[in-house]
């Protein structure tokens, strides 16, 4: 690894290579083979990004932090703070300044847009025969929903017949299954 420092022999900044690191750097030049210590150099300041969070009905302003090097996506997951509370939650836009592009340096961004994913609700259609019945399920991010299986909602037992994820996809193979905060609705029918 290498890095940039003034050489006392050289008399300029020079590329050194690190020979070992402890409370300081020990450090060769690589122009004149000179060894010295230079102090180690101290962790970059992270940024604070200002995150607006929505929790279903709810949103809330709060803050994400990001290292200057960082480029964020849309799809990308954090930890968002509000004052002592955090969430995890997952990147739905990006902006920067009137732009919202799908990825951003994080110098760049204006705020983030994101949904808390920790604890989502489900959103739940089942039929009835000539009704459908609709149904919330407030249940964790990382629960499965599989295809073919028998849940009980709200009292009532009903097989899934089919799902609709977030990205505009439908499942409908028997067995497959997706995360809840994947999904935007789940169908199924009352047994």
């Amino acid at each position: 690894m290498t890095y940039e420092v003034l050489c006392p022999i050289c008399g300029e900044e020079t590329t050194h290579r690190i020979l070992k690191e402890s409370s300081d750097l020990l450090v060769q030049c690589e122009v004149c083979s000179h060894v010295h210590h230079v102090p180690r150099p101290s962790p970059p300041e992270p940024l604070v990004v200002r995150t607006i969070i929505s929790d279903e009905d709810s949103s809330k302003v709060g803050t994400i932090e990001l290292n200057e090097s960082d480029i964020c996506f849309i799809g990308d997951f954090f930890v968002a703070e509000v004052g002592e509370e955090v969430y995890t939650v997952e990147v739905c836009g990006i902006e920067v300044g009137q732009r919202r592009p799908s990825r951003a340096q994080a110098p760049d961004i204006t705020a983030i847009w994101t949904r808390v994913i920790d604890t989502v609700v489900a959103k739940i259609s089942v039929h009835d025969g000539m009704r459908t019945i609709p149904c919330y399920l407030r249940c964790d991010g990382e629960r499965d929903f599989e295809i073919g299986s028998i849940e009980n909602i709200d009292g009532m037992s009903a097989r899934i017949t089919h799902i609709k994820l977030r990205n505009g996809s439908m499942m409908r193979k028997e067995g497959w299954k997706a995360y809840a905060r994947k999904i935007r609705r789940v169908y199924g029918t009352r047994l």
